[in-house]
Formats: structure tokens, sequence, C-alpha cells
């Protein structure tokens, strides 16, 4: 009798673990998607506003609509080839354990990197690892999360895509995951236009600012 009562309790926590999984993978998935269409959002209203300085060779590229299409369909594409189980079992208390992890960075991480995109407003535009470029009336902003870090965007993005792997645990998410440190190359060359674009102002902000992590004393 108490071999079934086990079982029995075992096969709820299994249950139990299986439908937690479930709800946490689909918050992730819908708060990726809104946060995807408020970025893109900002790339649209971006390419509207007259073009300032540019540093590397995608000034063009960046108001060209082949160019986000041909991103997009790269992107989906890779994610639904990608989006295949790995070949890896784990036991119910590794899993939760897993799922605790990944929920403490991808959330997070989200919004986090929601919060840098809504702070900057009209001042959001995308840059790649061949250039960037502002705006004809761009401004430095430095308050909310770009008084903690001075690409919060970023460290939202590489904490989410750690995050990604631990929840859904798909090749997709593994190369997510991989490709996310990239994006310090992106990184470099918003800080050569900006440091161009803003001299001293940007040099001080540096100085107090770091770039992906917090300092945690003074």
């Amino acid at each position: 009798m108490e071999g079934l009562v086990l079982l029995y309790r075992v096969q709820e926590a299994v249950t139990n673990l299986a439908l937690i999984n479930s709800i946490v993978r689909w918050l992730g998935g819908a708060l990726a998607y809104a946060a995807l269409g408020i970025v893109l959002y900002g790339v649209w209203r971006g390419t509207k506003q007259q073009a300032g300085r540019t540093v590397g060779l995608s000034g063009g590229w960046l108001r060209s609509w082949w160019f986000y299409l041909a991103c997009t369909v790269a992107y989906f594409g890779l994610a639904w080839l990608g989006w295949k189980p790995l070949p890896l079992a784990f036991s119910p208390p590794m899993r939760v354990v897993a799922l605790v992890m990944g929920s403490l960075l991808y959330f997070p991480g989200l919004l986090f990197l929601l919060w840098a995109r809504l702070t900057l407003g009209r001042y959001y535009f995308v840059s790649t690892g061949f250039g960037a470029q502002l705006f004809k009336d761009h401004q430095l902003i430095t308050s909310g999360p770009y008084a903690i870090v001075r690409h919060p965007m970023y460290a939202g993005l590489i904490l989410a895509a750690l995050g990604s792997l631990l929840i859904y645990f798909t090749w997709a998410t593994v190369f997510f995951a991989c490709f996310a440190p990239l994006m310090i190359v992106r990184a470099s060359r918003e800080e050569a236009v900006l440091s161009e674009e803003f001299g001293e102002q940007w040099a001080d902000y540096c100085k107090r600012t770091p770039a992906f992590f917090p300092r945690l004393g003074k």
C-alpha cells in the first residue's frame, strides 16, 4: 500500500512539473514575441528619422528593407530548423533546478532589455557588427538602466539567451546562447560612434558606468 502511495505521489509530482514547465515556456515565448515586436517597431521608426553620424559599413544597410527581411528570414529559419530537443535526459530534481535557474536568467534578462529599449525611446536604432548609426539630433541617454551599465540591452539579451537554453533545451537555444556574446562586437561599434559624437561627455559617462556588468561597490 505504501508503495502505491509513493508511486502516486511521484506521478503527481512529475505531472505538476510538466505543467509548470509548460506554463514557464509559454510565458517565455509570449514575452519574447512582445520584446521582438517592440524592438522591431523601434527599428521601423528609426528608419523614418534623419541619419546622423555613422561608423563602419552598414549605414545604408540599416535603412534598407531587404536587410531586415533577410535578417528576419534567417532568424526564424534557424529557430525553426533548430527547434529540436537536445539528446539529454534529466531527473525531475535536476529539471527543477534548470527551470529555476533558467527563469532567473531569462525573465529578468528580457525585462532589463525592454526597460532599456523603452528608456531609449525615439533614440533607439539597430546596429551590426559592421557599423552603427546615430540620428541627426541624437541625445546621449544615461538614465534608467543606462545608469547601471552602458549596454543594458545587450546585457539583458545575453542573460535571456543563457536562460532560454536552460528552459527550452533545444539546438536553437544553444545557437542563440553561443551567438549572444558576439553582441560585444556590436557594442564596440556603437561605442565608437558615440565617442565621436559626444566626446568628453561620453568619456565621463564611461568612467562612471561599466559596459556590461554592474559594479557591486564604489
